[in-house]
C-alpha cells in the first residue's frame, strides 16, 4: 500500500507539474517557430538566449512522461509478484481454514477435562487451542485484506494507466496542432511577402551592380568623403558586393601578391575537386563553334594587371565554368555576365600567357567538370551557392573568411581580407538626386524603418502599406508615410521613434561573415530583418547589399 500511495503521489506531481508544463510547451513550439525563421532571418541572439530552457523543459516533461511509464511498469511487477505471492498464500490458508474447521467440529472442553492430568494442564490446552485459533484467525484475516487492497491497488493501477494514456495522447495531439501551427506561422512571421522580395530583388537589380570584372572597372563611392548637407546622418555600409559564391577576383589577386600559386588560390575558394586535364568544342552564342582554348583567349573576366597566378586562376575557373554550363560542349554558352563574358578574338598579353600555361587543366569533381563561379568583390568572406540562392549545396562551393590573419572589427577586415584593394571592398550602396547624390539618411529616416519594422511585427496586414514613400505603390495601393505609421503605432499601444541619435551594430558573426544584430533607439533587430525592411523602405535605390554591413555616422 505504502508503494502504491507513493506511486499515486508520485503519479499526481508529474501530471500536476505536466498540465503547468503544457503552456511552456506552446512557448516552446512558438519558440522553436523562432528558431527557424532565424535559419532565415538570424533573429536577435535573446531569443536564442529564451528558447534554451524552454527546450529543455519540453525534453524534462517528455522525461518525466517516461518515468511514470517506467513506474506504472514496475508496479506492474509488483503486483503481479503479489498474487503469485497471494496464491500461495491461498493454499497454506485453505489447510488453516480447514483444519480450523475440523477443530471446531471435534473440540470439546469435556474431553479435555478428561485428558488433562491437572488443573494446570488444562489450563494450559485451554490457552494453547484458544492461540492456535486466535492465529489462524489473523491470517484469515489478513489474507482477505490483502485480496481486496490487491484487487483496488489493480482497479487504481488501470485508472492511472489509462490517465497516463491520455494525458500522453493529449500532448501528442496538442504538439502536432503545434507543428501544424508553426507551419502556417512561418509563412505569417515571415519578414516580407514573396512579392515584396521580388520587389527587393528588382530594387537591387536597379543598382547595377556587376557580378564579376567582365563588365570593366568597378565604380563604387566612398560615402565617407560625402558631406549631405545635414547632421546626424547615417550610411550602411556593405562589405563586398554580390554574389560572393566560388572566387573572388579580387581576392585571387590579393593572395596571388602574397605568394600563393593559383592552384592554392583555387583550393581556398573551392572544395572536394581535382584538377584534370579536359578539351572539348564549345557552342559560343553568336559566334561559331571553336575549340576550348580558343574560346578562353577571348574571355574579358579579368584585367591583364592582375598578377599572373590570380590570372591562371581565373582562366582555370572559366574553362571549369564553360565546360560545366555546356555539359562538356553539348549546349551553347552565353557571351554576357549571365555566363560569363565573352568578346571574341584573343585578347592577349598576360591573359593569353595565364589560358596557355593552364591549357586543359580543369577543375573536377565527381568525374565532372564545377560549376566555377566568380565575382569581383566577396567582401571578406564567400558563402556557399545555396546560402545565397538557395536550392541544393554544390559539394565544391564552401564558406570562407577570406582574410590573412584573424578580424575582430570592420577595421580588421578591411586591412586584411584579401579583397581590400576592391573599390567595393566597403561601401554604401545606390544614392538620391539630393544630398550631394549620397547614401546618406536622415536620423528620422531611419527612425521610420524602425517604426516599420515594429508595426510589421505588430500586424502583418499593413505589410502591404510600408514601402518606400518616394516611389508609387508597386501594386497599386495606399502607402504609409511617416506620420501614418507613427499614428498606427499609437493606435496599438506601441510608441513610435521620432528621431534616432543612435544607431549601431551590436552583434557580428566575424567567423562567418554576418552581421548578427543592429540596435536602433533601443530596439534590437535580427541583421537579416533590418536589412530587408531597409531595403524595402528606404528612398531612391539605396541598399543593403549583403549578410555583413556596419553603419557610419557623420
Amino acid at each position: 500500500m505504502f508503494f502504491l500511495a507513493a506511486f499515486l503521489i508520485l503519479l499526481g506531481t508529474i501530471f500536476s507539474v505536466t498540465q503547468l508544463g503544457f503552456l511552456q510547451v506552446r512557448a516552446d513550439e512558438i519558440d522553436d517557430i523562432g528558431k527557424q525563421i532565424e535559419e532565415l532571418q538570424r533573429l536577435k541572439e535573446m531569443s536564442e538566449a529564451a528558447t534554451e530552457p524552454l527546450e529543455k523543459e519540453l525534453e524534462g516533461l517528455e522525461n518525466r512522461i517516461q518515468s511514470a511509464r517506467n513506474s506504472i511498469a514496475a508496479a506492474k511487477k509488483q503486483i503481479a509478484q503479489r498474487e503469485q505471492d497471494v496464491a500461495v498464500q491461498y493454499a497454506l490458508l485453505s489447510g488453516r481454514v480447514a483444519q480450523q474447521y475440523k477443530r471446531s467440529r471435534i473440540f470439546s472442553p469435556l474431553m479435555l477435562l478428561l485428558t488433562s492430568s491437572s488443573a494446570s494442564d488444562l489450563t494450559k490446552k485451554l490457552a494453547y487451542s484458544s492461540s492456535v485459533q486466535e492465529q489462524d484467525n489473523r491470517m484469515i484475516r489478513n489474507f482477505s485484506e490483502e485480496i481486496v487492497k490487491l484487487e483496488d491497488d489493480q482497479v487504481k493501477l488501470a485508472a492511472l494507466e489509462k490517465q497516463l494514456g491520455e494525458q500522453a495522447a493529449f500532448f501528442e495531439g496538442e504538439i502536432d496542432e503545434a507543428k501544424e501551427y508553426q507551419q502556417s506561422l512561418a509563412s505569417k512571421i515571415a519578414t516580407l511577402s514573396a512579392r515584396q522580395q521580388q520587389l527587393i530583388a528588382q530594387k537591387l537589380g536597379s543598382l547595377n551592380l556587376p557580378s564579376s570584372l567582365g563588365a570593366g572597372p568597378l565604380y563604387c563611392v566612398d560615402d565617407r568623403n560625402i558631406d549631405p548637407g545635414f547632421g546626424n546622418a547615417y550610411a550602411f555600409f556593405t562589405a563586398g558586393i554580390p554574389h560572393r559564391v566560388g572566387m573572388s577576383q579580387y581576392g585571387a589577386d590579393g593572395r596571388a601578391k602574397t605568394g600563393q600559386s593559383h592552384e592554392q588560390i583555387l583550393q581556398a575558394y573551392f572544395a572536394n575537386f581535382s584538377f584534370e586535364n579536359r578539351s572539348a568544342q564549345i557552342k559560343v552564342q553568336g559566334y561559331d563553334t571553336m575549340d576550348l582554348e580558343q574560346y578562353l583567349l577571348g574571355i574579358y573576366e579579368m584585367p591583364n594587371s592582375f598578377h599572373l597566378e590570380a590570372l591562371k586562376a581565373q582562366a582555370i575557373a572559366a574553362r571549369s565554368y564553360a565546360l560545366a554550363y555546356t555539359n562538356n560542349g553539348e549546349k551553347e554558352i552565353c557571351t554576357t555576365q549571365a555566363c560569363q563574358v565573352y568578346k571574341g578574338g584573343n585578347k592577349g598579353g598576360a591573359w593569353e600567357q595565364a589560358v596557355k600555361e593552364t591549357a586543359g587543366k580543369t577543375m573536377v569533381s565527381s568525374g565532372q567538370p564545377i560549376t566555377a563561379w566568380y565575382a569581383s568583390t566577396a567582401g571578406g568572406y564567400t558563402f556557399t551557392n545555396a546560402d545565397v540562392w538557395g536550392g541544393s549545396a554544390r559539394l565544391w562551393t564552401k564558406r570562407l573568411r577570406d582574410t590573412n590573419g584573424d578580424v575582430g572589427s570592420f577595421g580588421d577586415l578591411q586591412s586584411k581580407a584579401y579583397d581590400k584593394d576592391s573599390p567595393c571592398m566597403y561601401s554604401a550602396q545606390g544614392y538620391r538626386s539630393q544630398y550631394n547624390k549620397s547614401a546618406w539618411l536622415k536620423g528620422e529616416e531611419v527612425a521610420d524603418i524602425v517604426n516599420v519594422i515594429l508595426l510589421a511585427r505588430a500586424d502583418d496586414g499593413t505589410k502591404e502599406h510600408l514601402y518606400q514613400t518616394d516611389k508609387p505603390h508597386p501594386y497599386g495601393g495606399e502607402i504609409w508615410d511617416e506620420a501614418r505609421v507613427r499614428q498606427e503605432l499609437q493606435n496599438r499601444g506601441i510608441s513610435p521613434l521620432t528621431n534616432v541619435s543612435s544607431v549601431g551594430i551590436s552583434s557580428v558573426d566575424w567567423g562567418a561573415g554576418i552581421t548578427n544584430q543592429v540596435t536602433v533607439g533601443g530596439h534590437s533587430f535580427s541583421g537579416s530583418e533590418f536589412k530587408d525592411w531597409f531595403n524595402l523602405r528606404a528612398p531612391a535605390n539605396i541598399q543593403i547589399v549583403g549578410p555583413l554591413y556596419n553603419v557610419e555616422k557623420k
